[in-house]
């Protein structure tokens, strides 16, 4: 134990430096999406069957293929394609972007769907556009109800970085793992790991549980301190998919 914590504690540097890393894939991964969630998912509600197929076949075929091989296709086959090879953590922010984008177009079409029919015909009443309906009426109750599933597609997003270790990326595992490769210290080195994605992870969890209260107050739906800790529901967690070994 003292061994891993020395050489842990030599290779700082080299620590926080996969931390970013793991933190770059997990922000960026997510930014994109998020935007794909929202453009999928909007063109899964569309008027036009031409629209709507393109997104189904988009969002089908992205859950139904396992993120490794996803992410392999991108670092490995790609560049035979293009004569282009692309960085590790290029197609790992891809990778994550097109495979939890397919799972969160379901999650934004979930919940403009939520919103109660009332609501969409007291907007037409009011005479607004269809861009106002869904700005100023329907996309922000839809948004406080979609956040909790955000939460746990981010935390699962998190989850999924390791994988950019297969493909040579110097992200946390990386670091991790050489240094327990110099060492020996199996129990510590990934029991130090665990600990290390489980605080990303909670800070996460808190940030979103922060914007969840903020959505939901410009609703008028307030609600005290103690949401901010709260863990997500039963059914937000049975909406996420488990990449672990598939898609």
């Amino acid at each position: 134990m003292n061994t891993f914590f020395t050489a842990f504690f030599d290779d700082l540097p080299q620590v926080l430096s996969g931390l970013g890393v793991t933190a770059e894939a997990t922000v960026l991964g997510a930014l994109f999406a998020f935007v794909l969630s929202f453009v999928l998912g909007l063109m899964a509600g569309h008027r036009n069957i031409i629209v709507r197929g393109v997104s189904r076949t988009i969002v089908e075929f992205f859950r139904g293929t396992s993120l490794y091989v996803q992410l392999f296709w991108l670092y490995f086959a790609l560049p035979l394609l293009s004569g282009y090879q692309l960085s590790g953590l290029f197609c790992g922010v891809l990778a994550f972007a097109l495979n939890f984008g397919a799972y969160g177009s379901e999650v934004v079409r979930g919940g403009i769907s939520a919103v109660p029919r009332a609501q969409w015909e007291a907007a037409v009443a009011l005479n607004l556009s269809p861009y106002q309906r869904m700005r100023r009426v329907i996309m922000p109750q839809a948004l406080a109800q979609m956040i909790p599933s955000f939460t746990n597609l981010l935390i699962q997003l998190l989850k999924a970085t390791p994988l950019l270790w297969l493909i040579g990326t110097a992200d946390l595992m990386t670091v991790i793992q050489q240094l327990r490769d110099r060492t020996g210290e199996s129990l510590v080195s990934y029991l130090t790991l665990l600990v290390f994605y489980f605080i990303i992870a909670y800070v996460l969890t808190l940030l979103m549980n922060l914007l969840e209260k903020a959505a939901k107050a410009r609703l008028g739906q307030h609600t005290g301190a103690r949401g901010l800790f709260s863990s997500r529901s039963a059914a937000a967690v049975e909406s996420v998919p488990v990449v672990g070994g598939g898609a």
